[in-house]
This record gives structure tokens, C-alpha cells and sequence, in this order.
């Protein structure tokens, strides 16, 4: 099963929870203001936003659907090219190809979201693309996490700079970037501690990181990756608003799409914030993650081809 195959099938949860709750709706041969006030409804119950889901209900009205045909099918379709429309521009291929300088990448997000097996599955697109890849273990708050960063280099075979837990994640992070720099490494990938975005401290902390890499790269961190977990739902918008006060976002990645009924966040989070999207977790495997494609995700959001 190729990957975006394997997207589609992990995304059937998803999918099929939601093409069911629209065919509860849509139980007539006409769509009247009344369904379409349902339709509208469900799709804020669904997690795509208030805006996305007025539009979608203005698209639809304005749409002249033949009744002959499957109208729940046809409610889908125009959602699916509704999509495309969106996140076609937030598409950001370049960032895995092979750089002629050093890119040093900050990659953030609260707990739990996957950051670190996030960064082995970047690693390893990065480096097959004829990148030379150094880890930065910049969550020196935990063994474990410093730990897991290693286990994932050696897994797919690449640099990593570390130091004891406890120590200065920003000193680490400094450290990685000389160490590439000088020995002609195109990718540093900096993990970050887990925080929450109301934890002003650790925001600070967070800041400080990216602060200090600019001692050594006035540039640096050239780009800034927020990882979000999709079965957060609503809470990813907030997660997004204050992190990027903090540093400006040039990327998302989001995980978990396959574990939650509500795929349509991030549809939410494309719309309000139009930031590019990097790519989406599906699952642990160092495979399971797909390069952003608007055209793929919106075929397996809606299940059609």
C-alpha cells in the first residue's frame, strides 16, 4: 500500500463520520434553506471553522445540483474543490529538497503533539533527498526525550548534538549550528521542549532559543515548525495564535489524523491563518508522514478520487 493510499485508508474514520452525519442531513431530492442550515451546523460541529462553513453554505446554495444524482456525493465534491482552493497556496514542497546552505529549523508545540517523532520522519525525507542532516536534543528538561532524539538519528541514520539533561537547550542549539556550519551540514532540525502556550516562562525559554541561534546565523532559525495535534480540535487555533506572537511560524505539520472523527481543523487553520503546511502524521512508523499535498488531502477528507 503506497503512502497516500495508506493516508486515505487511516483517514476513513474521518471521512466516513462525516459523509454519515451529512447523508442524516441531506434527506430530500432539493437542498432548502433549512438543510442548508444543517449543513452549515454540521460543518462547525466538524471542526472547519465558522468562515469556511458559511462559505461552503453559500457555494452550495448558489450551486445548481441535478436531484437525480446522489446529492450527499455532489455536497461532497463541491467541499473537496472548496478545499483545494484553500490549501493549494499553503503547499510548501521546498522545504524538503536539498538546500545549498544551512537551514536551521526550530520545531515547537505543546505536549504530547509528537514533535520528536516528527523531526526522526523529517530526517529522513530530508536526508533522502541527498540532505546532511545534524539533530539538535534542545528538550534537555527530559532523559527520555534526549533519548528518543538518539534512538531516532541512529534509526535513520544521522548527526545528532546533545547534552546532559538539565543543561541549557539554547547552548545545544548554539552548538548544533557551529557543528553543522563547519562541517558543511545542509539541515539542523532544533527539538524543543513540550509547553504549553499560557506558560509564559517556558515561552521565554522558547524564545531565547531562537534568540541565541542568531548569534552564530543572523537568519536563523530559518524556518519555524509548529506541530499540532489534530484530535486537539478547537484548541490547535489557540495553539497557533500564541506561538506565533512568540516567533513567527513559517510551517505546519499536523499529526494524529487518523485518530480523530473531525478531520476539518485543519481546514480551520488554513483559512484563518494561511500559513504554509509542511506535512501531515498519520502515524509512528518513520514512513508515516506525507508531504503536504492539497489535492491528497482533500480526496481523502472527502473519500473521493
Amino acid at each position: 500500500m503506497g503512502i497516500f493510499e495508506k493516508f486515505k485508508s487511516g483517514f476513513k474514520k474521518s471521512a466516513s463520520a462525516f459523509t454519515t452525519g451529512l447523508r442524516d442531513i441531506v434527506v430530500k431530492k432539493e437542498i432548502d434553506d433549512k438543510t442548508l442550515d444543517k449543513i452549515e451546523d454540521y460543518l462547525i460541529q466538524s471542526d472547519v471553522g465558522i468562515v469556511s462553513a458559511s462559505e461552503i453554505r453559500e457555494i452550495i446554495s448558489q450551486t445548481k445540483i441535478d436531484p437525480n444524482k446522489d446529492l450527499t456525493d455532489e455536497i461532497n465534491n463541491l467541499l473537496k474543490n472548496y478545499i483545494i482552493s484553500i490549501m493549494k497556496p499553503l503547499e510548501n514542497i521546498e522545504f524538503f529538497k536539498k538546500r545549498e546552505k544551512l537551514n536551521a529549523t526550530l520545531i515547537s508545540g505543546v505536549n504530547g503533539v509528537g514533535k520528536t517523532t516528527t523531526i526522526g520522519k523529517i530526517s529522513k525525507i530530508l536526508k533522502g533527498n541527498g540532505n546532511k542532516v545534524m539533530l539538535a536534543a534542545s528538550d534537555t528538561f527530559r532523559a527520555a526525550a534526549i533519548e528518543q532524539l538518539e534512538n531516532w538519528a541512529n534509526k535513520v541514520d544521522v548527526q545528532i548534538t546533545k547534552s546532559s539533561q538539565g543543561s541549557d537547550p539554547a547552548s545545544v542549539a548554539y552548538k548544533a549550528i557551529d557543528e553543522a556550519l563547519k562541517n558543511n551540514f545542509d539541515q539542523v532540525l532544533i527539538d524543543t521542549a513540550g509547553r504549553l502556550q499560557n506558560k509564559k516562562n517556558l515561552m521565554e525559554e522558547y524564545k531565547k532559543i531562537a534568540n541565541v541561534t542568531k548569534k552564530i546565523d543572523p537568519d536563523a532559525p530559518h524556518d519555524v515548525i509548529l506541530v499540532l495535534d489534530a484530535t486537539s480540535g478547537q484548541n490547535v487555533i489557540n495553539q497557533v495564535e500564541e506561538f506565533n506572537k512568540i516567533i513567527p511560524i513559517t510551517g505546519l505539520i499536523m499529526t494524529k489524523l487518523d485518530g480523530t472523527a473531525k478531520g476539518g481543523i485543519l481546514l480551520a487553520v488554513a483559512k484563518k491563518y494561511k500559513l504554509p503546511i509542511i506535512a501531515l502524521g498519520l502515524g509512528e512508523k518513520e514512513d508515516d508522514l506525507q508531504i503536504f499535498e492539497a489535492e491528497k488531502f482533500a480526496e481523502a477528507f472527502t473519500q473521493i478520487n
